[in-house]
């Protein structure tokens, strides 16, 4: 096979996770897209050096992600009047998946990365750590945090359930 067909039945077979990682860590479709376009496009050149892709694509758009968030300006205008927010049209489970983005949007750039990598991509720590460039240490402090400020989230607040333990004292 040539590098041009692997890299076509990697993107083919990959395209939708890599797109849904993107979209959790930046929030925003159109801007996810261009963070897989960006991400991909990096990856094509270095293709045919590439050993294990999955990782390395993964860490390329940790590391695209991480330098868009460093430039100061982010693309954002101000505006007059606020954009239609959508109804979630009785779907269930529509306003705690909105919640929690909203929540997740709220996480500093690191601690959601490490949240998206770890529970949504459902990776190891070790492979977290790889993909962010940091020890598994800071991984799981990083996710410890993370799951501390999830807990006390305003927008996740109402939607625990009660805990037993205290609920009997």
């Amino acid at each position: 096979m040539t590098d041009s067909t692997e890299f076509e039945d990697f993107v083919s077979a990959r395209y939708g996770a890599l797109l849904r990682t993107a979209y959790l860590l930046t929030q925003d479709r159109s801007l996810a897209e261009d963070l897989v376009q960006a991400t991909l496009a990096k990856c094509w050149l270095a293709w045919p050096r590439i050993d294990d892709p999955a990782p390395y694509v993964h860490r390329a758009m940790v590391n695209t992600y991480t330098a868009w968030w460093r430039r100061r300006w982010n693309n954002e205008y101000p505006t007059e009047e606020l954009p239609q927010t959508g109804e979630s049209g009785g779907q269930p489970g529509a306003d705690d998946r909105t919640d929690l983005a909203e929540a997740l949007r709220r996480l500093p750039r690191k601690m959601r990365a490490t949240i998206v990598l770890r529970f949504y991509e459902d990776l190891t720590e070790a492979e977290t750590a790889r993909i962010l460039g940091c020890s598994v240490g800071n991984v799981k402090s990083q996710t410890s945090r993370a799951l501390a400020k999830l807990r006390i989230d305003p927008a996740l607040l109402d939607r625990q359930e009660p805990d037993p333990v205290t609920e009997q004292s």
